[in-house]
């Protein structure tokens, strides 16, 4: 593994465990295990440390997401799969956590906003093509409501009051939200 991918790696690993406050290039070192001054020299600063770290991110949940947008759009067979997606982001909490840690510091960074924005694209352009493929009559908007009922699902389950939904509850509710879309 490449040591870019081990430093970025612990920084997820920090943000979900510790907040932004808890990610510092020692705080990194220290728990990837690395000579001190190793995440220094890779990411001289710390905008450039959550650069690194957004990047590897997005790299991880694009691979973990695949499964959401790839094949065919068989309204049959959708919900499964789009539940199936939904169940390892709630599986997997701590790159989710993670990502929300960023996505609350890029209101305060334009510079990571822009990334954060960027990178956010690369989920909902997918959405919208599928949606459109269903036969949406408005597949922006139906996308971005798509994208937006999976954040507040994951929200809800793993940083609000709600309970973690089974995977047959997430294929329920995602039939449900398709066929509100799409008649």
């Amino acid at each position: 593994m490449k040591r870019s991918d081990v430093v970025a790696d612990t920084a997820i690993a920090l943000l979900a465990e510790r907040g932004m406050r808890g990610l510092t290039h020692r705080a990194v070192d220290e728990a990837a295990g690395l000579p001190p001054g190793s995440t220094s020299n890779l990411a001289r600063t710390r905008a450039a440390l959550l650069e690194l770290t957004l990047a590897r991110l997005t790299e991880r949940e694009e691979k973990a997401l695949s499964g959401a947008y790839e094949g065919d759009y068989d309204p049959e067979r959708l919900p499964a799969r789009l539940a199936e997606v939904l169940h390892i982001q709630l599986s997997d909490s701590a790159r989710t956590l993670a990502r929300y840690e960023l996505a609350l510091e890029a209101t305060r960074r334009p510079e990571l906003r822009a990334i954060y924005d960027r990178a956010g694209r690369r989920f909902r352009d997918p959405a919208v093509a599928m949606l459109a493929a269903l036969g949406s009559r408005d597949p922006v908007r139906h996308g971005r409501a798509m994208v937006a009922f999976a954040e507040g699902l994951l929200f809800d389950a793993i940083a609000g009051a709600g309970a973690v939904p089974t995977r047959e509850e997430l294929e329920q509710l995602v039939r449900e939200l398709l066929t509100g879309m799409l008649g």
